[in-house]
């Protein structure tokens, strides 16, 4: 497997550089290993992948160079979080006090470096302030949402505050600075909020972490009801051919939720398989679901469920990404980490490109790379 540091050096159709600087971002010491099968799957299906690691700063891009090998590129960021790809193409993310968004600016037949089919520059950098920014979603009007972790609290842009809240559970009495359910998931469908998850419906500072192991509830986002509950640290909800789906982070499960026909009936979690590690980060493309796991914390994870079920199958947590074939609920194909990086927050899955690169906000490459819209021809008259 080849690696790559943030580099941008988009050539034109005839090749010519435009940009010969090198930003190096920091590197962990890490080992990458794959299951044989997975580039070719990548290939198969026509995508590439987006993950995050608040733990490394960095945002990673998993494809396949020109020569049909595994190519990871990766991008220092300041505590990456949320991804969330739009139709347009953009990439938004959640970081430490900023929303980014990313837009590729390559076309055609450019490549960057000859490798790179797409190339994601940070276009819009709003700054927010540290509010411990999870998922994050764009409407179909192009509202930004994300969820404020730390004032409890579904939130958009503001042009002059920190954030402008959206939407809270009903069980928090107000927009405070304490984080007390652990609110962190979001759900879209159609370009709307449709779920959200939360570790408890705590509703005092650090409340939470005394419900861990069976305090967590998918909350609908227009009634406000909770829709499902005993769940344990849950994580990335979902919405995949109509089905929610959510990762039940301290049981090592994903699973989607089975709701009754009965009106107001609250719904069951439907494991549909175990993955060896605490599981954040899902994404769908067809039958395949795409599971970040991370390596527990055990000084803050001790009592869940998902120790046992690891001495149970005998097995390690790992770091990593697992593809899970929804028909069959087992693993066909796994991207690992070992090393010095243990914990992965979010993926995403990029369509259409081979080999995506990004590039950091505030690296040289951010501040020398220019691109040119189309030249619509308009001026002045020359008669």
């Amino acid at each position: 497997m080849t690696t790559d540091n943030d580099v941008a050096a988009p050539q034109t159709a005839a090749g010519q550089q435009v940009l010969p600087s090198q930003a190096q971002a920091a590197e962990p010491k890490v080992e990458y290993s794959l299951s044989g099968g997975l580039i070719a799957r990548l290939e198969a299906l026509g995508i590439s992948l987006a993950f995050t690691s608040y733990q490394s700063g960095l945002l990673y891009m998993l494809g396949r160079n020109p020569q049909g090998g595994a190519h990871l590129h990766q991008s220092a960021m300041a505590k990456p979080m949320g991804l969330c790809r739009v139709p347009s193409g953009d990439l938004y993310m959640t970081g430490a006090a900023q929303v980014i968004r990313f837009a590729n600016v390559l076309f055609g037949d450019q490549r960057a470096n000859n490798t790179f089919d797409c190339c994601f520059m940070p276009r819009t950098v709003h700054v927010t302030g540290q509010l411990d920014a999870h998922d994050v979603g764009v409407t179909d009007d192009g509202q930004i949402l994300f969820v404020n972790t730390r004032y409890n609290c579904l939130a958009t842009l503001s042009a002059t505050h920190s954030f402008e809240p959206v939407w809270r559970p009903p069980f928090i009495s107000a927009i405070v600075d304490e984080d007390r359910c652990h609110l962190n998931g979001l759900a879209m469908e159609d370009g709307k909020p449709r779920y959200l998850t939360a570790v408890s419906k705590s509703d005092t500072i650090d409340g939470w972490r005394d419900r861990r192991a069976d305090g967590g509830v998918v909350i609908d986002y227009a009634s406000g009801k909770i829709v499902c509950e005993g769940l344990s640290m849950p994580h990335s909800p979902r919405m995949h051919n109509g089905e929610l789906w959510i990762l039940n982070s301290g049981t090592g499960e994903i699973g989607s939720v089975s709701f009754p026909k009965k009106k107001g009936a609250i719904g069951t979690f439907k494991p549909k398989a175990f993955c060896p590690g605490f599981l954040r980060g899902l994404a769908f493309h067809g039958k395949y679901a795409f599971v970040g796991l991370s390596k527990p914390r055990y000084k803050r994870f001790d009592g869940l469920a998902l120790a046992d079920r690891l001495k149970d199958t005998d097995s390690e947590p790992w770091c990593g990404i697992q593809v899970i074939d929804l028909d069959t609920g087992t693993c066909v194909d796994w991207f690992r980490i070992d090393g010095e990086i243990g914990e992965l927050y979010d993926l995403e899955i990029i369509p259409g490109f081979a080999c995506p690169m990004t590039v950091s906000p505030g690296s040289p490459d951010s501040a020398q790379l220019i691109t040119t819209a189309p030249d619509t021809g308009a001026g002045g008259s020359t008669t």
